[in-house]
């Protein structure tokens, strides 16, 4: 099981920053997951599917950041 704990923590604030008043159980309702499964992926478990990160990342009105995650920036040296 591979883990991103800073991915996890980034997810976290963002949680308690959105939504101050949400506790785990409350915001995996809204991200329409169990709460053991959100518990995952504040520890960063990629175990867990994209499709929930990318829920949450809906919710949390930073889901353009996330398509961009591959997206490369063009160098000076590139061709």
């Amino acid at each position: 099981m591979t883990f991103l704990p800073e991915l996890g923590q980034n997810l976290c604030f963002a949680r308690k920053k959105q939504f101050p008043r949400d506790n785990m159980k409350a915001f995996s309702l809204r991200v329409g997951i169990s709460r053991a499964t959100y518990q995952k992926m504040e520890k960063g478990d990629l175990s867990v599917s994209l499709k929930h990160y990318y829920q949450a990342a809906k919710l949390l009105r930073v889901e353009n950041d996330f398509t961009r995650l591959f997206l490369l920036k063009e160098s000076l040296f590139d061709d």
